[in-house]
C-alpha cells in the first residue's frame, strides 16, 4: 500500500485534534470549503504518499470526500486536517481512512464490456477448455481490489452463463479480495441500487438478483461462488496465501502504485497465476517498464497478460 509518512515532527507544529465543541455553524457547518492552497497541500501530500494526482478541475473531490473526516476529528478546516496528516501521533491511521476515501471511486456492473465480453466469449472458455484436459475441472479467479462487490458478482454471472447446467460438476470459487473492511461488508450484503445496475441487461437482472423496491439483492447461487476476504498487497506473505488461480482480475488499482509498488504486486500475481493463467487489468493501465513476465495478447478493446506454459 502507500507508503509510510515520514515520523519527523516540525517543531511548534498542532500535533493534536482540537477536541473542543466548537460554536455552531463553525465546526459542523454544511458548506465547509477548501481553499486553493489547502487543495495544493493535501493534493501533494496525497501524491507524495502514493502517486495519486488529483488535477485541479477535481478539487471538489478533495472537498467531498474529506469534510466529513474533518468533521469527525473536530478540527475546524483542511489546513488543520493537512497539519494532522503530517504531524499527528495518530495520523498513521488517519492515513487508512483517507486513502480509502481517495481510492473509492464509483463502481458498477459489467463494467468496461470490451474487457468483459473478451472474458465470456474467448479467456473463459479457453481457460476452462485447458482444465478440461487436464482433468480438473477447478476454476479459481482472484478479484484483488474488489471494492463493494460488483466485479465479482459479475464474472460469477458470466460464469453461469458460460458454463450453464455445467456449473453444478465443476468447482469454481472467486477470491474477492480488498483492503477496506466496510467496501468488504457491504460486498456480503449483495444490495445495489438500479443505478449500480444500470449497465445489466434486464433479463440478467431478472435471472441473478431479487428486487424489493429500488433495491436487488444477489441471488444465494451467486454468493455461494464468492468468497470475500481483507488483503493487503503490500504484504507478501498475504498475497502468497491467496489459493492458485487460472485468473486474475486487477482493474484500477494498480494506478494507484508507485513503479516499485507495481511490480511486487505485478509479480505476486504472476506467482499466483497457474500455468497458461491470465491478467487482466485496468483499460487506462499498463504493464509497460513494469514487467516482461507476461505474453501479450491483444483482442477487440483489450489487453491479455497471459502467464507461459
Amino acid at each position: 500500500m502507500p507508503p509510510a509518512p515520514s515520523t519527523a515532527r516540525t517543531p511548534g507544529a498542532s500535533a493534536r485534534p482540537n477536541t473542543a465543541a466548537a460554536p455552531s455553524g463553525t465546526l459542523f457547518r454544511k458548506d465547509m470549503k477548501i481553499t486553493d492552497e489547502e487543495f495544493l497541500h493535501i493534493r501533494d501530500f496525497i501524491y507524495e504518499q502514493c502517486g495519486i494526482f488529483i488535477a485541479e478541475n477535481r478539487k471538489y473531490l478533495i472537498e467531498n470526500r474529506l469534510s466529513h473526516r474533518i468533521k469527525e476529528l473536530h478540527l475546524k478546516s483542511f489546513n488543520e486536517y493537512y497539519k494532522f496528516l503530517r504531524y499527528d501521533a495518530n495520523r498513521q491511521k488517519e492515513l487508512t481512512h483517507l486513502f480509502e476515501v481517495i481510492t473509492t471511486n464509483e463502481t458498477s456492473f459489467f463494467r468496461n464490456p470490451p474487457q468483459l465480453e473478451a472474458f465470456q466469449n474467448i479467456i473463459l472458455p479457453d481457460i476452462l477448455d485447458w482444465q478440461r484436459k487436464s482433468g480438473n475441472k477447478k476454476l479459481r479467479i482472484w478479484s484483488a481490489g474488489c471494492s463493494t462487490g460488483e466485479e465479482p458478482y459479475t464474472l460469477a454471472i458470466i460464469i453461469c452463463e458460460v458454463l450453464k447446467s455445467e456449473l453444478a460438476s465443476w468447482d469454481v470459487a472467486i477470491n474477492a479480495y480488498d483492503l477496506s473492511e466496510a467496501v468488504l461488508a457491504a460486498a456480503r450484503r449483495g444490495i445495489y441500487n438500479a443505478y449500480t445496475l444500470r449497465t445489466t441487461p434486464k433479463e440478467i437482472v431478472a435471472r441473478y438478483f431479487t428486487q424489493d423496491g429500488n433495491q436487488y439483492a444477489v441471488k444465494p447461487e451467486l454468493k455461494r461462488l464468492i468468497r470475500f476476504a481483507p488483503i493487503n498487497l503490500n504484504d507478501k506473505e498475504q498475497c502468497k496465501k491467496v489459493e492458485k488461480s487460472q485468473i486474475v482480475f486487477c482493474r484500477n488499482v494498480i494506478i494507484y502504485f508507485d513503479d516499485a509498488m507495481k511490480r511486487r504486486v505485478i509479480n505476486a500475481f504472476y506467482d499466483n497465476l497457474e500455468p497458461h493463467g491470465v491478467l487482466l487489468i485496468g483499460h487506462s493501465e499498463t504493464l509497460h517498464n513494469i514487467s516482461r513476465a507476461f505474453q501479450l495478447e491483444h483482442h477487440t478493446g483489450t489487453i491479455v497478460y497471459r502467464k507461459g506454459s
